[in-house]
């Protein structure tokens, strides 16, 4: 689908990508690298996963003239207020977090620090330096209880089960009060399952692929009765980089007696990143298998603890306002990513 003239920037930006050594951190940095854009990334490379590999992608964003990296914790106030005031940022592109549900559950406090102080410093940034538009990322498990399918952003998401989600449903609610109070225009984006080269060795795609190759037992949660909505990486950077270019809009239908859950009357937009088609995890094994070129050893287990049985994007929003519609299906998705994987690890 073609973009609308409205999603292209008209001239090259200073933006700042948080998060810029995670997965889809890098990936949008260097997207944006490729659009002729200056970029600053911010990480604090910690070791919730292998360095080695967030230091890979820093090194390929490194071969850029216009990559800039500053190592920082997000919740470091006076890092953060140097890194604003020095910066001169355009936009933000705020996809730094403490990511993982299971996590959530051992080292709650680790995700006040970076998802809920880190954002604070993110939006006062914003507000007091002149950014035009700030896009964060927020995800799928803020549906929480709600099992009506697919997931609508107009549907409650007041009801999360894990520390993980809550804390991102609430970087959503304290952007909108910067949006209602600042008029600083912010963009939610709730991604979907993002799977594809360079990505995280905590995901399932990662972790079933090194255990099949390796010949060692992969753990299938819920007796592998998931579905998800796989979202390949470049259709989620498309996303991300449409979402900056059209900064967000007070809805002109805003009705405060029956509010809409992804629009306001300031300027607050949420959408769903998803592919729109959800695909049971069983079949995902198999893709991975047939690619691999071998069968997974599987120890089926129960449910864990925050996890939702299913996950299923509706997308209308993303095409109509954002003219992003997700091209790769899971088959091509991970075809490369068993690929890449193989040539990464040399095996």
């Amino acid at each position: 689908m073609a973009q609308p003239s409205c999603m292209c920037f008209n001239t090259p930006m200073r933006i700042l990508v948080t998060g810029a050594a995670g997965f889809i951190g890098a990936a949008t940095a260097q997207a944006l690298l490729d659009e002729g854009h200056d970029v600053v990334g911010i990480d604090d490379v910690n070791d919730y996963y292998e360095t080695t590999l967030k230091d890979a992608r820093l090194a390929k964003l490194g071969s850029s003239p216009r990559f800039r990296f500053e190592r920082a914790n997000l919740a470091d106030r006076a890092a953060m207020e140097r890194i604003f005031r020095t910066g001169a940022f355009a936009r933000v592109a705020h996809l730094g977090a403490q990511a993982g549900v299971r996590h959530s559950i051992d080292q709650p406090l680790s995700y006040v620090e970076s998802n809920l102080l880190g954002t604070a410093h993110v939006l006062e940034g914003c507000r007091h330096h002149g950014v035009e538009h700030l896009v964060y990322a927020s995800t799928s498990s803020v549906y929480g209880l709600h099992t009506d399918l697919p997931y609508s952003t107009s549907a409650s998401a007041s009801h999360p089960m894990s520390f993980y989600s809550a804390t991102k449903r609430s970087t959503e609610l304290m952007a909108h009060s910067y949006s209602h109070l600042f008029r600083l225009p912010t963009t939610g984006l709730r991604f979907f399952t993002v799977y594809g080269p360079w990505g995280r060795p905590d995901m399932a795609l990662f972790k079933f692929t090194r255990a099949i190759i390796e010949g060692t037992p992969i753990q299938v949660y819920n007796q592998g009765q998931h579905s998800r909505d796989f979202t390949y990486i470049d259709d989620v950077v498309r996303a991300v980089v449409a979402a900056l270019a059209r900064t967000a809009t007070p809805d002109p239908d805003f009705n405060p007696a029956r509010p809409n859950e992804d629009s306001s009357s300031a300027p607050w937009r949420i959408y769903n990143v998803g592919c729109g088609e959800p695909v049971p995890l069983m079949r995902y094994l198999e893709l991975i298998e047939q690619n691999v070129g071998c069968k997974a050893v599987m120890e089926m287990l129960p449910a864990q603890p925050g996890d939702v049985a299913d996950t299923f994007a509706e997308i209308g929003g993303l095409v109509r306002d954002l003219g992003v519609r997700p091209e790769v299906t899971v088959e091509e998705g991970v075809a490369r990513f068993v690929k890449w994987f193989r040539g990464y690890y040399g095996i």
